[in-house]
């Protein structure tokens, strides 16, 4: 049996290789999320950019840079810090700024400010994930500039620049 040792290259928004099209072998260690740093990188901030779809889940790339709005959404999500250091706020959401699961996919925006029972918040570095609870809004604060990956459903803040992303030959 032969024995080939692999090493992971971790990018930044400031260093990354881009990825390209290559025939795989379908093992997990050639799978990567090597363009986010690039489109972070020509996004504006709180950008929701989709990267990856699968019906009507999404992974979006978002360039995290000083404090998003505040988001909630009717299903859970999940935030991954892909490069620099975030703190995610949470408040537990009452009465009409709740979204009911009939109403909207993908991410919304909170109307005002969050009326509910702060949570507390967490702090996620290169390579953490957080779990985002439905009917919690979230704020996302960053002292310089990061890329975040959210896995969520298509919705009325998903922006699609297939044209722009997707390798073509």
């Amino acid at each position: 049996m032969s024995s080939s040792q692999y090493t992971t290259k971790f990018g930044s928004l400031n260093s990354y290789e881009k990825g390209r099209v290559e025939n795989i072998t379908d093992d997990v260690r050639n799978y990567a999320f090597s363009n986010c740093f690039e489109i972070a990188g020509q996004s504006k901030p709180w950008e929701k950019v989709v990267f990856g779809q699968n019906q009507i889940y999404v992974l979006e790339t978002i360039r995290a840079e000083g404090n998003s709005p505040w988001y909630t959404c009717a299903h859970d999500e999940f935030v991954l810090s892909m490069d620099g250091d975030m703190e995610i706020h949470l408040v537990q959401l009452q009465g009409e700024q709740i979204v009911a699961d009939v109403e909207k996919n993908g991410t919304v925006l909170v109307k005002g400010e969050p009326q509910g029972k702060k949570m507390g918040w967490m702090k996620l570095g290169r390579g953490h994930q957080a779990l985002l609870p439905k009917n919690t809004a979230y704020q996302i604060r960053t002292t310089k500039p990061g890329v975040a990956i959210l896995q969520t459903c298509k919705g009325e803040l998903s922006i699609e620049r297939w044209h722009d992303i997707c390798q073509l030959t």
